[in-house]
């Protein structure tokens, strides 16, 4: 394990990165294939692994992030994206990355700091 990523902190930080950044792949190709016939939207879980990781005291331990099919209704082309769910959560994983790679920043920025360097 990197440096950067050997403590909690660092260990929370990169598996909610790389759950994120799995997160925008996945609804980016749910977007682009908004009107592929028979085409079965997914969405992302990381949160309930890294959430359950934390508690027991142990980041480092969070499962990969799981692609789960989603349960939004099929329409006449038995296609289930739903356009506007998609954006929304394109939206929210964009802000959810930008807020995870400022605190990443600024965690490195304070390790910096302390250890002279900055």
């Amino acid at each position: 394990m990197p440096f950067a990523f050997s403590d909690p902190v660092g260990a929370v930080l990169n598996a909610a990165l790389d759950g994120v950044a799995l997160r925008q792949r996945v609804t980016a190709d749910n977007i682009a294939n908004v009107d592929t016939p028979g085409y079965r939207a997914s969405s992302v879980d990381f949160e309930s692994s890294l959430r359950a990781a934390i508690a027991a005291g142990d980041p480092a331990s969070a499962g990969p992030a799981t692609t789960l099919p989603t349960d939004t209704p099929v329409g006449a082309n038995d296609n289930n994206v739903d356009l506007r769910k998609e954006t929304l959560a394109a939206v929210q994983s964009q802000f959810q990355y930008q807020m995870l790679t400022r605190a990443t920043t600024d965690r490195f920025t304070l390790i910096k700091t302390a250890a002279g360097v900055a």
